[in-house]
This record gives C-alpha cells, structure tokens and sequence, in this order.
C-alpha cells in the first residue's frame, strides 16, 4: 500500500511506502548516472587557424554568420535618432484618425470652448479640421507649441494626483507633426488678428503669419501617415474611419451638455452631426440618438460617501427591457475623461442578459466622478482607459444598482412576436388538407412522408411538445424562473474568441475541434428533451430515434470546454461567507475511501499541503479561471461556467481537493487540462446527495443517517410512510425537481449551442439508442 503526498510547488508527487515495498511507478527510481561531457574541438583549431574572426571597423555592427567561426560578436547597441524616436511614439498615439479627432477635441474643451465643429475629408486621411471657440493659444507659446512634452496643463509629476484637464503628456499635436502636415491658426482674447503658422516633425516651417481669424483655435491635419506607408495602406483597405469619428463626437455631445458640436464631411452642406447646448441630458441624448432611443431610458444616480472603501458618485441613464438594439452602446466619462472599462461593462453586460431579449444589446451612459487622487490617468498611449482605486466595489455597486434599477423598473414589456396557434393539431390539419386539395387539382401530387418516417416534434418550436397541452399549475420553480429570460440568458452568451492567447490553452481547444463525432453533434443540436429516465439517463428524440443519454457525461464534458472557451473572461461567483481551504480539505479527505484508515494527524498534515500549493498558484487559478482564494487560504470566488447555473456547494471539498492533489502545475498544458477537468467534474449534474424521494432511496437514507447517529437505532426499511421525516422529504423533492428543471432548460440549451461530443462518446455508453420509429411500427403491424 502506498500513500501519495503533494507537498511542494510544481505539483509533483511523492510516494512513501507504508510497508517499506515499492511496486511500479510509485517506486522512487534511483538517479541516473552522470553523463560523460566530451568537449567539442573547435573547427578552426583543427585546421590550425585561430579561433577567432579578424573584423573590420566597418563591420563591428553586425553579428558573424553562424557557423563562421566560433564565437559571433554581438551586435552594437546604438542610440536611437531623435526623428525615429519621435516617429515611432506618434504611432502609438495617434493609432488611426479618430485618435486625433478624440484628442483635438479634448485640446478644446480644455481650452474651454462652448462650441466645437470637425471636417473631415476621406476619413480622415486627407484633411481633419478641428474648430473651436476656445482662448486661443498666446503668440510667445507658438514655437514650442509642436515640441514634445510641452504642455500648459502639467508642471511637475506630482500635479497627476489632481490633473482635472484631458490632456497633460504635451504628446498629442506634436506626435501629429511626426505623421502629417499640421497648420494651426489662433487668435486671442483681445488681439487684433490671429496667426497662422504650419509645422513639420515638432518645429514650424516657418514664422507665423498675421491673418484675419475668430476667437479661439482651428487646427488643420493634412495627408495623416503619409510617411507610415503600411499604417496608411491599412487604414484605406479597411472601412471608412468617419463612422469612428461621429461616435466619438456623439459621445462627447451626450456628456458636455454645454457645448454645441457638429461634425461633417469637407464640402457637405449637412452635418451628420449637430447637438446644440442644453440644460438637459436627455435632450442631447435625443438630438445625437433620437426620440426612440430617449423613450425607453431610465435615468440611475448611485453614491458612495464611505470614505474606508470608496467615495466616487455616478449618474446617468439605462435603458429598460423594451429597448432594442443589435448593439451595445456604453458611454462612459469618469471625471469628464471618455474612457472604456471592460470590467465594468461585462459586469453591466451580464445584468442585462437576464433581462433583454436574444440578440438585444442595451444603452448605456454613465458619468462618474471620484477624488482626483483615486484615479490613475497616465496608464495607456492613448488615455482611453484609467486605474480606480477600489474599482471592484465600484463595479459592484454600480451593477447592484442597475440590477435594482430594472428589476423595479420591469412591470411591462413590450415583445415583437408572432402568434402561434397552440390549440392543437386537430385545427391545423383542415389547413393542411385545403393546401393538398389545392396541390392535387392543380395536376401535382404531394410527396408523401410514410407515417414510420415522420417526425412529429421539432427542437425549435415548442408548439407540438406535450408540455404545450398539460394546463395544471405552474410550479415553484416556475414562479421562481422566466422561462424566457433563461433561455435567452444561454442563447445571448457567447464564448469569445480572443480570450486567453496561449498557446497551450490553444492547443487543447484545437484537441477538441479535431475530435469531435459528427453524428454525435447533430444529435446534440437538433434533438428534442422528452424527460429523465433515472437518476442518470434522460431520454431525447432525435429524428425518428430515441436515445438514452447520459447527463453526468455529457454535463462533464460540456462545463470542461466551456472552462477552456470562457478562459480568462469568466464572470464570479461571489460566495456569500469565505470558505477556509483546509475545512474543505480536511472534510473531503474525511470522506474519501482511500483515506478512511488514515489517522486524523496525517488527514490534516495533508490539507495543509495541499492548502499551501493552492495559495502558491492562487494568481493563475483566479487570472485564468476565476478561482479567487485570498492571503488566508479561504476561497472567495467562483466562476460561472454556464450562466443560470450554479454548481452544487455540497461538492465543493471534493473539488477543492482535486485542485491541490489532481492539477500538474508544473506543466502549463497539463495545468489547464486537468484545473479544467477539475471544474468539469465539480459543476457536472451529479445526482443530488440527498435520495430520489421516490422508492425506497429516502427510507434507505434515513435508516443510515438514524444509525449512525445511535448505534442502538433500529428503524424497518419498510415503515410506515409517516414515519419518514417529512423536512428530509420536502429537502430531496426541491432538490430533485431542480436537477430535472435545469437539466431541461439550462443544461440542454446550453449543450445544443456549445457542446462538441468527442468521438469516445459514441462507445462509452453516453449515447444509447433504445428505439425507432421504423421498427416500433414494424412490431406493432404484426398486431
């Protein structure tokens, strides 16, 4: 007999015999001998040449072929040319023309102006002129006003803790001059004429020139990325830049109610868009979006004043459940900055997927304002994303609020539908016999299907299931779930495609896409649920066949390459009290029957290893998978493998336990591999632990939970039904029939969209046939 220790980073594994025997790969090999080291003799040496290259001074800046000689001289490290340096940090942050649209018009509103109008000629890459009526820029400030790192709004870096301004690198017009041509014409307050001067990679062309010019700023960007030929190529082969350019500006007419924007094309007499200053959010949301998208807005305020967590406030508008859009709209100022916030619009994301129909995005704007000193702005090229302090509570706050928000605000729903008739088939059949009456007078004769060929059901369209005709009461479970909503809820989600990029994870999803059974998945996405056939089996119709499946199989597979699809963008589930990793560890060993005859010392020395390896890699598990375990070892977070569905908690020092004595942590492939197949076999549809109250199970449960708390207990298998406790009863029913109603309506809608039966399914008894139609008519014929 042998004992298996983990005890160490890496996940390796020790074994120590109990009986000083060792037998097969348990056995601790002895180390293998020393290998021989035989110096290679250099070529050169051989031939009686020098080991060494003569170089020129010409060639000291490149490396010797391999294989010359032996020893390659290493290339030179050089400073780069202030021109190249400049050059390649204007590509960063000038990425295409909407970047610098986005950035002359946060000049100008820095600037102070109340109105604010862009041109734009072939998307951007033949002209962008930005106008404003802001103060201008002073005659002194004009030689340096291109240079890099000049700026009015910065003076030390201390000032970034309380920068309120949207721009302070002095990066944004210089890197402009580095890709294009740039004029500037400016005037200010008091100034009898304006000037107007053109630069050139960071300085002007020449001195500025007097000219006639209004109040305020028009900055002028020609020929963007002429000297960035692939930069260009790329931006002219893909879809006109301008549809970037109005969203930006939308977004900033919604926020600064006070400014008046336009924005058109060079040469159009009509501005594609036109918001003028209002007092009101809503009115500037209309001009911009227009009147159906303000009708279905609800309007959120949410503060937090706890200075121990996190002071920020936000307000702005939501749409409700009847708004109807193929995609989402998030608009989001934090501290008057546009920015983008994954999490939080995942979160937002999530919360409105239990209320909108399929295929339905919602709208979104929210302004939030927090200390300066909360928030890190200097964090992307571009500025398009900033660090919160307390960003998860924030999230959290925010997406309680909205949750709230629509549950309150969902009395009515407005739904596009087409009516069905479910009064029966007899009243759809005289239908049926007009159009084959029509059919055959017209001189054509109908294709007959053969009655042990047709199919009767269809797993698209509800009408023809037996449940359509049953009219008893809705159940608790029923009440207590939309149907609707959860099957749009599985539908609306799907796996993205860009999560993760390692090649591993990569690796085994191209294992799954490469051994899947073709039959398999047609079943798998074109049958119908019938119902359960035991604690096990569920039957489905496929066709004009009936199979046995197996839903622990199936529901394993299915949560073990969802965890490998949702990698890296799970959403969490928050448990209500963190569980301490060494309870559920102890507790599983507890139960497990390999461990039963150990003595409770060596139980818990076990846990506390396994503990320890957990919280050594607690950082991959929670990054990768969602798994959040804290400094003390107690797990916090889990993830959603599939949404509406919850794992049962009764299993979860099994799965703990399988993570610290299962996972090989010290190969990357192999450690996702077997964290997902841990996560698979946690969130799979076990049978409940309590017994099917039907039969004798729950007198067979309640005998052994009797005995074993009296020994001397004596209770008849076959008692009297009153003596079963009717708690426990009520206990295995609830459990029971929500296995059944998330089998039926979370688990197979779930497997149709997302499961791909490997091959091994087709033998191992998951897919059972049990009948045909064909053959049922051919026995019941001879009757």
């Amino acid at each position: 007999m042998v004992k298996r220790l983990r005890g160490w980073s890496g996940g390796r594994s020790a074994y120590q015999p109990l009986d000083g025997r060792t037998n097969g790969h348990d056995a601790v090999s002895s180390p293998p001998p020393p290998l021989e080291f035989r110096p290679r003799r250099c070529p050169r040496l051989a031939a009686g040449e020098p080991p060494w290259q003569e170089i020129d001074q010409g060639g000291m800046d490149e490396p010797s072929p391999r294989g010359g000689g032996c020893a390659a001289e290493p290339p030179r490290i050089r400073r780069l040319e202030e021109s190249v340096v400049n050059r390649i940090a204007a590509g960063e942050v000038i990425q295409r023309p909407s970047s610098a649209v986005k950035e002359l018009i946060e000049n100008s509103l820095d600037a102070g102006a109340s109105s604010v109008s862009v041109a734009v000629k072939d998307g951007g890459l033949k002209l962008i002129q930005v106008s404003d009526d802001g103060h201008g820029i002073r005659f002194e400030d004009l030689p340096i006003l291109c240079e890099r790192h000049t700026t009015s709004k910065l003076s030390a870096y201390e000032d970034l803790q309380t920068i309120k301004s949207m721009g302070f690198r002095g990066e944004a017009l210089a890197s402009m001059t580095y890709v294009g041509h740039v004029t500037v014409t400016t005037i200010t307050e008091g100034q009898l004429h304006g000037y107007r001067v053109s630069y050139r990679d960071g300085v002007m062309e020449n001195e500025p020139k007097p000219c006639a010019a209004v109040k305020g700023t028009q900055i002028m960007v020609e020929n963007l990325f002429y000297n960035m030929i692939a930069r260009k190529k790329t931006l002219q082969n893909s879809n006109d830049d301008y549809p970037k350019i109005v969203d930006f500006i939308s977004r900033f007419a919604v926020h600064h109610i006070n400014v008046t924007f336009s924005c058109r094309k060079h040469g159009a007499n009509r501005a594609d868009v036109h918001s003028a200053s209002t007092s009101s959010r809503l009115d500037a949301i209309r001009s911009v979006y227009g009147a159906s998208v303000v009708r279905d807005l609800i309007e959120i305020k949410v503060s937090d004043e706890d200075a121990a967590d996190s002071i920020f406030k936000m307000d702005g508008y939501i749409s409700n459940a009847n708004y109807v859009a193929k995609k989402i709209t998030m608009i989001l100022f934090i501290n008057d900055r546009l920015v983008d916030c994954t999490a939080l619009k995942r979160a937002i994301e999530f919360v409105y997927s239990a209320t909108l129909p399929q295929a339905s995005k919602p709208f979104i704007y929210m302004s939030i304002n927090l200390p300066s000193e909360h928030v890190d702005v200097n964090i992307h090229p571009t500025k398009k994303e900033v660090s919160l302090l307390n960003q998860e509570r924030i999230i959290e706050t925010i997406r309680n609020a909205i949750e709230e928000k629509l549950m309150n605000s969902n009395t009515t729903r407005i739904f596009q539908t087409q009516a069905l008739n479910l009064s029966g088939i007899a009243q759809a059949n005289p239908q049926k016999d007009k159009v084959s009456e029509a059919s055959m007078g017209s001189g054509t004769k109908s294709q007959k299907i053969p009655v042990s060929q047709m199919v009767r059901t269809d797993p698209r369209n509800p009408s023809g299931r037996l449940h359509t005709y049953w009219h008893g009461q809705p159940s608790n479970l029923e009440k207590k779930f939309d149907l609707v909503s959860v099957r749009n809820v599985v539908r609306s989600r799907r796996n993205q495609k860009d999560a993760g990029d390692l090649s591993s994870r990569h690796e085994l999803l191209v294992e799954i896409d490469s051994s899947f059974h073709p039959g398999l998945l047609d079943i798998v996405k074109n049958c119908t649920y019938v119902g359960l056939a035991d604690e096990a089996f569920a039957l489905i119709q496929y066709n004009t066949r009936l199979y046995l499946v197996n839903v622990v199989n199936i529901s394993k597979e299915l949560m073990y390459q969802q965890a490998l699809c949702r990698f890296g963008n799970f959403n969490a589930i928050q448990l209500s009290e963190p569980a301490p990793l060494q309870e559920l560890l102890v507790m599983a060993l507890k139960d497990d029957e390999l461990m039963i005859d150990e003595k409770d010392d060596e139980k818990l020395e076990i846990a506390e290893v396994n503990t320890e390896i957990l919280k050594e890699n607690a950082e991959m598990i929670n990054e990768y998978f969602s798994i959040h375990i804290d400094q003390d070892g107690k797990l916090t977070r889990l993830p959603v493998v599939l949404d509406q569905y919850t794992p049962d908690m009764d299993r979860l020092p099994e799965f703990v336990l399988a993570l610290g004595n299962d996972v090989t942590w010290d190969d990357e492939k192999e450690c996702f591999r077997t964290v997902a197949a841990a996560i698979g076999n946690f969130y799979a549809l076990h049978p409940p632990i309590l017994p099917n109250p039907s039969g004798n199970g729950i007198h067979l449960y309640k005998k052994n939970r009797d005995s074993m708390a009296d020994e001397h207990a004596e209770n008849d298998l076959m008692s009297d039904e009153n003596d079963i406790d009717q708690e426990l009863l009520a206990e295995a029913e609830a459990a029971w029939a929500q296995r059944e109603w998330t089998i039926q309506h979370v688990l197979f809608p779930s497997m149709r969209l997302f499961l791909k039966p490997p091959k091994s399914m087709a033998t191992d008894g998951t897919f059972v046939q049990v009948a045909s139609l064909e053959k049922l008519y051919k026995i019941f014929e001879r009757c």
